[in-house]
């Protein structure tokens, strides 16, 4: 039995992947690793948020290099197959593949998670080279395998990171004992052709100086070699979308479109466009897995520092920064930039153009359940009464929205200056947050003669479209005339739905806030 070299597992699972009917081939990342083999060159990390393609790349590259396998016939037909270097290396190595998630729910401590890894590697290690002694270090058993065999090792290590997360069985100890095993194994070891690695936050998290310097590291902010491989770029996504007829391209621009290559190709979250293609429907698919906390994790211990950059990227306006690799190499949660940085390395954030953007309408929803946090403080109030808000605009019920209008505000004046228009617009965009998961939520849209202040565009034809016009110091009667006069009513051309006109104005003398709403 083989626990971890030349794995027929992954083969198998790249070769059922291949199968799949929104299958994109992402192959001619090998070409480019081809040219590393052998090098001293040949150390490379990939860090991208979860779902981003890591382990099926690493898959493929396992299956491709792989020896006592056979692929030819499945990379026969994958674009590697035309590049210079195809022949040369399929099927020539010894792989070794570890994915350091496999299993880990099954351990009680660190020191059973350890052996797993280590023994399994032992027992591989005595079926290729019976003369090694498995008292040795593991780096020792590799170099007696190593020069009896003449022959290196190619290795593959998927979700490196993994136990960071897992702190119900590793201390801090543990996670120090952990690094030593993985720079013992690789770290100017001759049996070492190749190393490739893949984890979420950057490895200079972690590792000491001298190790990060042994990987070239390539994340999300820095990377401009292979950023192509790593998520759906916007041709691939329109290829797969012409496979339906369910789902418009449209629909998954506007669901999870908003990253972005070195090159400026729109870049989509490969889970959320598969599962929407495939159950014809779009929602939020990327977020509903694992551990969706990173917001807060992010924000807790210096939330004034970005609580405001959070909110103007709710409203829709993005934040002007100069991010760049200094502030991934130490992911401490506590600087500014520290804290956006580490949001766009998570995949939380988009970073494009030095801006700062929430990507998508995925992630606009995650973002406002998130703010419901207590960590959010009188911000979290507010959303909390969202729902309560908006099941009282569609029953017309102005006394119970001007009541939630005071209670926000008298919440809100200790957030931000309220005196003005901008500012009633901000706890509009918070008292209505979580109706993002029902309306396509539009502030600003130009209509008319003029702009709108907030178009909310139903997703189900049963929901009521409205607008809403914001006046300070005059009468909601006069933000309803201002909706009519101006034709604002004609964004919502081609609804047929029921539409409401909502008019909300603000007295700053008497701090009072009135509503009045018309269906139209």
């Amino acid at each position: 039995m083989s626990y971890f070299l030349n794995n027929i597992d992954k083969n198998n699972q790249f070769i059922k992947t291949t199968r799949d009917e929104y299958f994109v081939d992402k192959s001619e990342l090998i070409e480019k690793l081809n040219k590393l083999v052998g090098t001293a060159k040949q150390f490379v990390c990939i860090t991208r948020p979860r779902r981003f393609g890591k382990s099926i790349n690493a898959a493929m590259l396992a299956s491709y290099y792989a020896k006592n396998l056979d692929t030819k016939n499945v990379f026969d037909k994958l674009t590697i197959s035309k590049c210079e270097s195809y022949e040369k290396h399929l099927n020539k190595h010894n792989v070794i593949y570890i994915s350091f998630n496999t299993g880990s729910n099954g351990f009680s401590s660190y020191a059973e998670y350890k052996n797993y890894f280590v023994n399994g590697l032992i027992n591989d290690m005595k079926n290729i080279c019976p003369e090694i002694n498995e008292k040795d270090p593991i780096s020792d058993i590799f170099k007696t395998a190593y020069h009896k065999l003449d022959q290196g090792f190619i290795v593959i290590i998927d979700e490196w990171d993994y136990i960071f997360n897992k702190n119900s069985f590793c201390s801090d100890k543990d996670k120090e004992n952990f690094l030593a095993l993985l720079e013992n194994l690789l770290k100017d070891q001759p049996y070492v052709d190749f190393a490739y690695m893949t984890g979420i936050l950057p490895i200079a998290k972690y590792f000491s100086t001298s190790f990060c310097n042994m990987f070239d590291e390539y994340n999300i902010l820095n990377d401009r070699n292979y950023d192509h491989y790593f998520g759906f770029i916007e041709p691939e996504v329109e290829m797969l979308c012409a496979k339906q007829s369910n789902i418009s391209l449209e629909e998954l621009q506007n669901w999870y479109n908003g990253y972005y290559t070195h090159d400026e190709i729109a870049l989509y979250n490969p889970r959320s466009v598969v599962f929407a293609l495939s159950r014809g429907y779009c929602d939020s698919y990327w977020t509903n897995t694992g551990k969706m906390d990173e917001i807060i994790e992010c924000v807790q211990n210096n939330v004034d520092a970005v609580k405001d950059d959070i909110l103007k990227m709710i409203e829709g306006k993005p934040i002007g920064i100069l991010l760049s690799d200094f502030a991934t190499e130490k992911m401490d949660f506590v600087t500014r930039e520290q804290i956006l940085s580490a949001m766009v390395v998570l995949g939380l954030l988009s970073y494009h153009n030095d801006q700062l953007t929430i990507p998508n309408r995925e992630l606009r929803i995650k973002f406002a359940d998130s703010l419901k946090n207590k960590v959010f403080n009188k911000v979290a109030d507010i959303v909390q009464k969202s729902n309560e808000m908006l099941f009282a605009t569609l029953n017309k019920d102005t006394k119970t929205m001007e009541r939630l209008f005071r209670e926000a505000h008298s919440k809100y004046t200790s957030i931000l200056k309220y005196n003005n228009e901008n500012s009633l617009s901000c706890v509009i965009t918070l008292i209505y947050l979580t109706a993002l998961k029902r309306y396509d939520i539009i502030r600003e849209e130009p209509a008319g003669e003029g702009y709108t202040d907030f178009v909310f565009k139903p997703y189900r034809r049963s929901d009521p479209a409205f607008i809403i016009e914001l006046k300070v110091d005059d009468t909601p009667d006069n933000a309803i005339q201002q909706i009519k006069n101006t034709n604002y009513m004609q964004t919502l051309d081609g609804y047929t739905g029921t539409k409401l006109a909502v008019g909300i104005s603000y007295n700053k003398k008497d701090k009072k806030h009135f509503v009045k709403i018309e269906e139209l």
